[in-house]
């Protein structure tokens, strides 16, 4: 299936079911905005990384018109619906200030395992023990997704593109699992030098070596 829709480039990856406020305040995004919301149509925000337009973004549905300034400027409430692939660019629309794609959503497989969301899970709250960070995730980890808890594990943003790429729940969930084999080691070593370095200037009671031995 492909499509023609409005397209709002940002430097941010925006995940399906995930919910997202933007303040809006270039012309063609007013007008762009204003048309969806009054339509009640959904628009595509495509990945921006390092200056560069992706091909891979997420269809997103404005939630809630918040407010309107005086200057036309908008905040809005928007949820990420489903990912797209934009097939063709189309800079110029007649009449419009913004641009838009053709684009396909690619199939994909939202059964994840269970079990092993649950052992993700584990590791995502001993990384966040390390970092002293609390987060509710507001539901059983066996019923999470990846897509939910992506944004907290301190991916790249080209690691979250990455992610956005595969439409596998499981292998969403390999992904992480890799991720978080990669950095909690790495964390757990930094808080062993941080302890190194606290205990330096301290009396030390050392036992010292024993040549007879």
């Amino acid at each position: 299936m492909t499509n023609f829709i409005p397209i709002f480039p940002l430097g941010v990856v925006v995940y399906p079911g995930e919910k997202l406020n933007l303040h809006i305040f270039e012309p063609r995004y007013k007008q762009l905005i204003v048309e969806c919301f009054g339509q009640k149509k959904l628009f595509g925000i495509p990945a921006v990384i390092e200056n560069k337009l992706k091909e891979y973004g997420a269809l997103v549905e404005i939630t809630e018109l918040s407010k309107v300034y005086d200057n036309g400027e908008v905040d809005i409430k928007t949820k990420g619906v489903r990912t797209f692939r934009m097939l063709e660019l189309l800079k110029e629309i007649p009449d419009k200030l913004y641009s838009g794609a053709i684009v396909t959503y690619p199939d994909t497989n939202e059964q994840g395992n269970p079990e092993l969301m649950q052992k993700l899970m584990s590791s995502i709250r001993e990384l966040h023990r390390m970092l002293n960070v609390s987060k509710d995730f507001g539901k059983a980890d066996r019923e999470l997704t990846v897509y939910e808890v992506a944004h907290h594990l301190g991916l790249s943003i080209e690691e979250e593109y990455e992610l956005l790429q595969l439409h596998d729940e499981r292998q969403r969930q390999e992904f992480l699992k890799r991720h978080l084999a990669k950095v909690i080691p790495t964390m757990a070593g930094m808080e062993r030098l941080k302890e190194k370095i606290k205990q330096n200037g301290h009396f030390k009671d050392l036992k010292g070596f024993d040549f007879s031995a």
